[in-house]
């Protein structure tokens, strides 16, 4: 009977010891399982993540050259809209000297009121 009772315990001893073999394999599997699934993972998201990066550098790139070509195109404008007044200017000079001496002297005049004006307020103003 002591026997009987020893291989029996053996019996149950090796049925213990072969699921907790069965439990830490599956176990393994899973955690090699888990393993693939989150380097599959990464890996996705790494090639998403550079391709994302470059269309980013590329439509910034576009960006920068539309906004160079925007001001060039603006520059450019202004110049021409500069020289075009200096040709009136200069067209008006020759034609109305007189006038154009005393707008000179009226626009230096009020000027010279509004820093005047500017200066006093101003002074006004650091002495509180």
């Amino acid at each position: 009977m002591i026997h009987s009772d020893k291989s029996a315990g053996d019996s149950s001893v090796a049925n213990v010891a072969r699921s907790a073999e069965q439990v830490a394999s599956s176990t393994r599997q899973a955690i090699h399982n888990g393993m693939d699934d989150v380097s599959t993972s990464l890996d996705h998201a790494r090639q998403e993540t550079g391709t994302a990066l470059r269309q980013l550098v590329s439509d910034s790139e576009a960006l920068a050259h539309r906004g160079m070509d925007k001001v060039r195109d603006s520059a450019s404008q202004l110049r021409e809209k500069s020289l075009h007044a200096k040709d009136v200017t200069t067209h008006y000079i020759q034609h109305e000297p007189v006038k154009s001496v005393l707008m000179a002297a009226a626009l230096g005049a009020a000027l010279m009121g509004l820093l005047a004006l500017m200066t006093s307020r101003h002074n006004g103003h650091s002495g509180r």
